[in-house]
């Protein structure tokens, strides 16, 4: 996993040099509800409460997931609609930790994760995602997960 300070995200498909959007994921070959591996998003407070709680170093490149939000509880994000700069996402699920995660990184963070693994999201409008980009509640999702 690599930092990025901006990449395109493509409607319906996710982000540009996405393991997802190339296929080549872990989980790509399993099936799962459209859109779910388009866009995850995790809490950076989540990362300070694991060291904290816990004692777990976890870098913001070993989560696995494509962005790190900042002053935003994604709990408020399910079944929203919303916008990460110009590009709108909606919420598709929570995104629960598994033991891929645990295997990678070598850290236990399978119980301490359960309930704020973050969430998956699908792209509606396509764009670039910046760091610091705002993000915004628009409208309740056409369909809840």
């Amino acid at each position: 996993m690599q930092t990025l300070s901006e990449v395109s995200a493509v409607a319906g498909r996710g982000l540009q040099t996405d393991r997802y959007l190339e296929r080549t994921g872990f989980y790509s070959a399993r099936p799962t509800d459209p859109g779910a591996r388009e866009v995850t998003l995790f809490e950076s407070e989540v990362l300070q409460a694991l060291q904290q709680e816990h004692g777990i170093q976890f870098a913001a490149s070993e989560h696995r997931r494509n962005l790190t939000t900042r002053d935003i509880r994604l709990a408020d994000l399910v079944g929203q609609r919303f916008r990460v700069g110009d590009v709108l996402l909606e919420y598709v699920k929570d995104c629960p930790p598994c033991e891929h995660l645990e295997q990678v990184t070598g850290k236990p963070v399978l119980v301490p994760l359960l309930n704020r693994g973050g969430i998956r999201a699908r792209v509606l409008e396509g764009g670039t995602l910046r760091a610091g980009d705002a993000i915004t509640v628009v409208a309740a999702a056409a369909t809840s997960a």
